[in-house]
């Protein structure tokens, strides 16, 4: 049986696989044609979690998605009554930044990286921050939503697999490990945009081990920036 205080409430589970969408030619870059699975509506089933994705879920782009380190993607709950006041979008909800995991009770500013969850069956351990990619706002039609994304602080965060199982909507989210308590996704996000100029910390933020090389790179750069 698993051990750890419960930290959150798995509040809905989200797949998608590639579709295409927008209009081939349209004068907006916004409306024009994309393959993409980012449309990922919530789904009442279990679903098996592997070690590289979850099952039903599938990458469009595997360039720059679908990595062991990018096995699930989390999102706060508590985001989507603000985005959906702030956007006036009354139908962005669960699923709607193309998360795999919508959590109650956690967000960037609590998750911290290398943080070890068990969630039913399987085991996830946080990895770093969502980097916004120019999809989101293709996907709401909202010119400028990518930006304000990464300024809100708002992006979700990925985590790999360390255990297989079985992952079903109401899971309670129990946390089993907080190696780095002081290195949060909000902090990482902070450095990695810009938003933080303390060169030293960004370099011991950046040899974490659980943090991944991509987001290691990119909070010494952001710390430098913002020098």
């Amino acid at each position: 049986m698993t051990t750890g205080t419960q930290i959150g409430t798995l509040q809905s589970v989200q797949v998608g696989s590639p579709h295409r969408y927008g209009k081939i030619g349209a004068a907006r870059a916004i409306e024009r044609a994309m393959e993409t699975s980012f449309v990922r509506p919530p789904s009442g089933a279990g679903h098996w979690l592997y070690t590289t994705h979850l099952e039903g879920n599938e990458q469009a782009d595997k360039q720059n998605h679908g990595k062991p380190n990018q096995a699930v993607l989390l999102y706060a709950a508590d985001h989507y009554p603000r985005w959906r006041e702030e956007l006036g979008r009354s139908e962005i909800g669960p699923g709607g930044f193309a998360e795999n995991f919508t959590i109650d009770g956690l967000s960037e500013e609590t998750a911290c990286i290398g943080d070890v969850y068990a969630i039913g069956e399987a085991r996830i351990v946080v990895t770093g921050p969502r980097y916004p990619c120019t999809k989101i706002e293709r996907r709401w039609g909202i010119e400028g939503l990518t930006a304000r994304v990464a300024a809100t602080g708002r992006t979700g965060w990925y985590c790999a697999v360390l255990r297989e199982g079985l992952i079903e909507p109401g899971a309670a989210v129990l946390l089993v490990e907080r190696p780095y308590p002081s290195w949060t996704v909000a902090l990482t996000n902070d450095f990695g945009h810009g938003r933080n100029g303390d060169a030293a910390t960004a370099r011991e933020l950046a040899a974490c081990p659980a943090l991944t090389d991509f987001w290691g790179e990119l909070v010494v750069r952001g710390a430098t920036r913002a020098e």
